[in-house]
């Protein structure tokens, strides 16, 4: 089986039959294949070159894969990612940073996000893409990214655990949205800071929702009505949080990665000074994890997928240097790889990070 490492792929909680031994990695060059040989990784494939790849998703039922990238619109791929077609008529912005899947009564829906934020869908494998307007429709003048060009994208997808009808919109920046009939209609969730990463709710508990972004990591104990700030700006664990991940058949077992502080000063500094934390009683308290791992990475890591199958859990992260972090023991302790290859970024945050990165 092979699963995808990417920023804005939805897709990032896995549930399989056998460990994968088989990664696609959306990097700024294209769609990356990681083989696993030995105790390590090794680059076996590079595909649709020249791009920068945002998302990967894979549509379970009939396996085609789709590839998200910055201004060049989607592809996808009969082939588990050998080879890529274009497919994305009818999408009106083809700068994509977003990927979900969603299956509503038996029939599969493909969600993509752009920038500007705008929320499109396919009913028909991607052949072609309407846009649902109503997400659009919200936008305020909250709806401003910081760095150039200052505009608002929609950076991840989520659904409801239950209902997947129930669609959650974050929008980065601009503040959280969800959809209570497949996207017709929005309204805002209010209550934490409006620099909205992802949303992530616990299966177990639907009423406990986590939400990642500019200020730290957000916690809904009701369905969103409140928020509570677990931590945020100076905190031991990072105050931008970005990638965050449970365990399957343990959803209090919880990853989350964070730089200590925003990408601005990543330009600045030259380093996002990352780690990796975990929370074993859902999200209440946390803990640093060092095992394996350098503290505080110069690179942030911009990707990170969980996979469990019979009761072993595995986790990639991919870094903006272009490396590959992973765990076989649900995060306990952490193997870097000795390969290299292009970095995984959202936008130009690998820019920020004064190094040499080898393409291998």
């Amino acid at each position: 089986m092979t699963i995808a490492v990417s920023h804005g792929g939805g897709s990032n909680i896995i549930e399989s039959s056998n460990l994968s031994s088989e990664l696609l990695v959306g990097s700024i060059d294209g769609v990356i294949r990681l083989a696993k040989r030995g105790s390590d990784w090794i680059v076996s494939e590079k595909t649709l070159e020249g791009n920068h790849v945002h998302a990967l998703v894979q549509e379970p039922q009939s396996g085609i894969w789709f590839c998200g990238v910055e201004k060049g619109g989607i592809f996808a791929s009969e082939d588990d990612g050998h080879t890529w077609i274009k497919r994305d008529v009818g999408l009106a912005h083809t700068n994509v940073y977003s990927l979900s899947v969603s299956a509503i009564n038996g029939k599969t829906y493909i969600y993509a996000g752009t920038e500007p934020a705008h929320l499109f869908v396919s009913d028909d494998l991607g052949l072609t893409w309407i846009e649902k307007p109503a997400l659009h429709g919200q936008e305020t003048d909250a709806w401003k990214f910081p760095a150039p060009p200052h505009v608002a994208h929609l950076k991840h997808i989520s659904f409801h655990p239950a209902n997947p009808v129930i669609i959650f919109a974050s929008i980065e920046q601009g503040g959280l949205y969800r959809s209570d009939d497949g996207g017709d209609s929005f309204e805002e969730i209010k209550g934490m800071y409006n620099d909205v990463h992802r949303l992530i709710t616990n299966p177990d508990d639907p009423s406990r929702m986590f939400v990642t972004g500019g200020e730290g990591l957000w916690l809904s104990k009701d369905t969103g009505l409140s928020w509570e700030n677990i931590f945020s700006r100076g905190s031991e664990y990072g105050g931008y949080p970005d990638q965050l991940v449970f365990q399957p058949s343990n959803p209090s077992c919880m990853i989350v990665t964070a730089g200590q502080k925003s990408p601005g000063q990543w330009h600045r500094e030259g380093t996002a000074e990352t780690r990796i934390s975990r929370s074993t009683d859902a999200g209440e308290t946390w803990e640093v994890i060092l095992n394996g791992l350098n503290d505080k990475l110069t690179p942030s890591i911009e990707a990170m997928t969980l996979e469990e199958s019979n009761g072993v859990v595995q986790i990639f992260a991919a870094t903006s240097h272009g490396e590959l972090l992973w765990s076989e023991d649900a995060g306990e302790s952490w193997n870097s790889s000795a390969i290299a290859f292009p970095p995984v970024s959202k936008g130009n945050h690998y820019e920020a990070f004064q190094r040499d990165v080898r393409h291998s």
